[in-house]
C-alpha cells in the first residue's frame, strides 16, 4: 500500500492538490489552518458577544487567586459558574456604557498611569519601571492601557449610581427613631460558680464520658524527622571581602560616575510651525509654568502638552548632555538652573521649551567610607547567590543518591537537626510549610526510609529531611485525660445548676411571688441601666442585643425575657421603657455618618437594580452546565 501511495503521489492531480495546500499555507499561515480545526466553541454568548473558554479559565484562576489557597476541594463547575457570572456582569456593564457613548479620554488615562505609585520612584513617574511592572503582571503597554481604560469606564458607570443617592429629612428622622433609640432595663446575672463543688465526680462518670467520646481523646499520627537546612544567611557568614576588592570596586564606580554626562534634563516643547506661532507658543509655555508653580507634576503636563511625544511618554526626559548635545539656548539655560529647578520659556530653532534640570553630575561622588558597607553587601550577595545555587544542585543530587543525611552533612558542611513531633496539620517553623509536611508523609520517606526531595523554602532556604520516628493514631489512656474530663463534667454540672436556678427565677416572675426571696437566698441583685443605646459598652453585647429585640406590650409596664450567654451565664432581663430617638439627640458626627451610610445604601440599591435590569433584558446563552441566564 505504501508503494501505491508513493506512485500515486507522482501524478498530476496529486501535484495540483499538494500545490493548492502549499498555497493556502503560504497565504494564511500554518497556525490559521491548524487553528481552524482546533478552535473551541464559546462557553457563553452575551448579546452576541462570545466568551471563550480561555477567558473563563483566566477568570477562574483570578477568582482562586483572590480567595487564597486551600481551595482544592472546591467543585470546578461551581467555580466556573461564579467566574462566568463575574464575566457576564462586566460585559453587560461595558456594553451598556458603549451604548451610552461613554469613554475615557487619553489624557485622563495617561494621568491615571503617571500617578500610579507602582510606576513611581521617589514620587516621580519612571517609564522603565512602568514597563517592567506591566510586563511582570503579564501586560504589554497597549494591553495595560486598554485594561485600565475598561476598568475606569466600568467604575464610571457604577459611580453614576452609587454616588447619586440621596435621603430626605423625613427618612433621616425615621432612621433616627431606631438608630438613636435608647432603652431602660434591668437584669439579673447568674454566672457559673461553685454551686456543685460539694458534689463529687465519680470514676464511673469519668469512664462513661471517656467511652462515649473517645474520638475527642485520640492522638493523631505524627512524625519526628531529621533534616539539614541550606541557608543563604549561613553562607554569607562564611564569606569575607578583602578591602582591596572594595577599593577596586570604589574606583570603578567613581570612574564611571565621573565619566558620565554632566547634566540630565527634561523639557516640555511647544513646536513652532504653521499651526502655532512663536507668540502663541510663549503664551502656552507661560500658562504651563503657572500650573507647575501651582503644584502640578512636570511629567503630567509634558504628557498632556509637549509636542515631543517621545520624551513626553518618559516624563519629558531628554537625556544627558556634556554641554554640547542640545541647542545652544537650551544648554545656556541649563547652566543657570539648580537641581530640580524649572526654567522660564526658552526659545530655540525647534520651538519654545520649558526645562527642568533633573541630574547634575557636578555633585561630588561619595567617599569610600560612605559606600564601602553597600559595596561589601553587594559583593557578598553576588557570591552568596553563586555558592547557594551550586550547593542547591549538590544538595538535590546527594539527597537522591544517598540514603542518609550523614553524607550530605559531611559533603556540604550542614548540621543535622531534629524536629519536634508534628502531624499532617503541621507544626512550628518550617514544619508549618505544606510542602515540607507533604514530603514528611510521602511514602518514600515515611515507609521506605529514603531522603526527601529538596524543598525550597522561598528564595533563601532549602531543606532535605529523613524519617526518625513515626507514631500511628492512638487512643490516649483514660488516666492521661481524667483531669480534662473532670473539668468538662464539672462545667456541665455548673451549667445545669445555673439553668435550674434560672428556671426558678422565671417561675417566680410568672407567679409574681417569691422572686425577692430567691435573690436574697442566692446573693443575687438587679443591675439597672437607664437610657442605654445600641452601642453601649456598659453591658454585655449579647444582653444588649436581646434587650433591643424585645418589645413592650400595650398597657404593660415591663416585659421579661431570658438568655444563656456563651460563657454559660443565665440572664433574666426586665425591659421597662423604650425611648424613641430623634435627630436632635444625635451629635453632628453621628448624624453625618448615618446620612452617608443611607446615601451609600440608596446608591448601591439603585446600582444593583440597574444591573438586575441589564441581566434580565440581555440575551445571555451559556454552555456552562447548559444554563441559560
Amino acid at each position: 500500500m505504501l508503494q501505491d501511495i508513493r506512485d500515486n503521489s507522482q501524478g498530476v492531480i496529486a501535484k495540483v492538490i499538494i500545490g493548492f495546500i502549499v498555497a493556502i499555507f503560504a497565504l494564511f499561515g500554518v497556525d490559521s489552518i491548524i487553528g481552524g480545526f482546533t478552535t473551541s466553541p464559546p462557553v457563553a454568548e452575551i448579546n452576541g458577544e462570545e466568551i471563550t473558554d480561555a477567558q473563563l479559565q483566566a477568570s477562574v484562576q483570578s477568582l482562586l487567586n483572590s480567595l487564597g489557597g486551600g481551595l482544592e476541594s472546591l467543585d470546578q463547575s461551581l467555580l466556573e459558574q461564579v467566574a462566568l457570572g463575574q464575566i457576564i456582569e462586566e460585559v453587560i456593564l461595558r456594553q451598556s456604557a458603549q451604548r451610552a457613548s461613554m469613554s475615557i479620554s487619553s489624557d485622563r488615562l495617561d494621568r491615571n498611569i503617571i500617578t500610579n505609585p507602582q510606576f513611581q520612584i521617589n514620587g516621580v513617574f519612571d517609564s522603565d519601571l512602568a514597563v517592567r511592572t506591566m510586563a511582570s503582571q503579564g501586560y504589554s503597554v497597549p494591553l495595560y492601557r486598554e485594561t485600565i481604560k475598561r476598568q475606569m469606564m466600568l467604575s464610571q458607570v457604577a459611580s453614576a449610581y452609587t454616588s447619586s443617592g440621596f435621603v430626605i429629612e423625613s427618612e433621616l428622622s425615621r432612621m433616627a427613631e431606631l438608630s438613636a433609640q435608647t432603652r431602660d432595663f434591668r437584669y439579673i446575672s447568674i454566672p457559673l460558680g461553685v454551686r456543685t463543688l460539694d458534689t463529687a465526680i465519680s470514676d464511673e462518670e469519668i469512664q462513661a464520658y471517656y467511652d462515649e467520646n473517645q474520638s475527642n481523646f485520640t492522638e493523631d499520627e505524627a512524625v519526628i524527622v531529621r533534616y539539614v537546612l541550606l541557608d543563604k544567611d549561613v553562607i554569607a557568614e562564611e564569606i569575607e571581602v578583602d578591602e582591596s576588592e572594595l577599593l577596586a570596586k570604589f574606583e570603578e564606580e567613581k570612574g564611571a560616575f565621573e565619566g558620565s554626562a554632566e547634566k540630565r534634563a527634561s523639557h516640555i516643547l511647544f513646536e513652532v510651525g504653521a499651526n502655532l506661532s512663536q507668540d502663541a507658543a510663549l503664551q502656552l509655555a507661560s500658562d504651563s509654568i503657572e500650573r507647575l508653580n501651582a503644584g502640578e507634576e512636570f511629567a503630567a503636563i509634558a504628557l498632556e502638552l509637549s509636542s515631543d511625544t517621545g520624551s513626553a511618554a518618559n516624563g519629558g526626559d531628554i537625556g544627558y548632555t556634556d554641554g554640547n548635545a542640545f541647542p545652544d539656548a537650551v544648554e545656556s539655560a541649563l547652566e543657570t538652573l539648580a537641581l530640580n529647578e524649572i526654567s522660564g520659556p526658552v526659545v530655540s530653532e525647534f520651538g519654545v521649551h520649558i526645562l527642568k534640570l533633573t541630574e547634575d553630575s557636578e555633585n561630588v561622588f561619595q567617599t569610600f567610607d560612605e559606600v564601602s558597607a553597600r559595596m561589601e553587601r553587594e559583593l557578598k550577595n553576588s557570591r552568596v547567590e553563586a555558592i547557594y545555587a551550586e550547593r542547591l544542585g549538590d544538595l538535590s543530587n546527594l539527597a537522591f543518591e544517598t540514603g542518609d543525611l550523614e553524607t550530605i552533612s559531611q559533603e556540604l558542611n550542614l548540621v543535622i537537626l531534629e524536629s519536634d513531633a508534628f502531624g499532617r496539620v503541621g507544626g512550628r517553623g518550617i514544619f508549618a510549610n505544606s510542602s515540607v509536611i507533604a514530603q514528611a508523609f510521602a511514602e518514600e520517606v515515611l515507609l521506605e526510609g529514603n531522603n526527601s526531595d529538596v524543598v525550597e523554602l522561598g528564595a533563601s532556604q532549602a531543606v532535605v529531611l529523613s524519617m526518625l520516628e513515626f507514631s500511628e493514631e492512638s487512643l490516649m489512656p483514660v488516666e492521661d485525660v481524667e483531669p480534662e474530663i473532670a473539668v468538662l463534667l464539672r462545667t456541665r454540672m455548673e451549667r445545669d445548676a445555673v439553668q435550674t436556678l434560672g428556671d426558678e427565677l422565671l417561675t417566680a416572675v410568672e407567679a409574681e411571688a417569691g422572686l425577692e426571696e430567691l435573690l436574697t437566698e442566692n446573693e443575687l441583685e438587679w443591675i439597672t441601666l437607664d437610657d442605654a443605646s445600641r452601642g453601649s459598652v456598659m453591658v454585655n453585647g449579647q444582653i444588649l442585643s436581646r434587650v433591643f429585640a424585645m418589645s413592650l406590650l400595650e398597657n404593660s409596664e415591663s416585659t421579661y425575657d431570658n438568655i444563656s450567654l456563651d460563657n454559660g451565664t443565665f440572664v433574666l432581663v426586665e425591659l421597662n421603657q423604650i425611648n424613641v430617638g430623634t435627630l436632635d439627640s444625635m451629635d453632628d458626627a453621628e448624624r453625618q455618618g448615618m446620612t452617608t451610610a443611607m446615601i451609600a445604601d440608596s446608591g448601591n440599591s439603585d446600582f444593583q437594580a440597574f444591573m438586575t435590569n441589564l441581566q434580565e433584558t440581555a440575551d445571555i446563552q451559556s454552555s456552562v452546565n447548559e444554563e441559560t441566564f
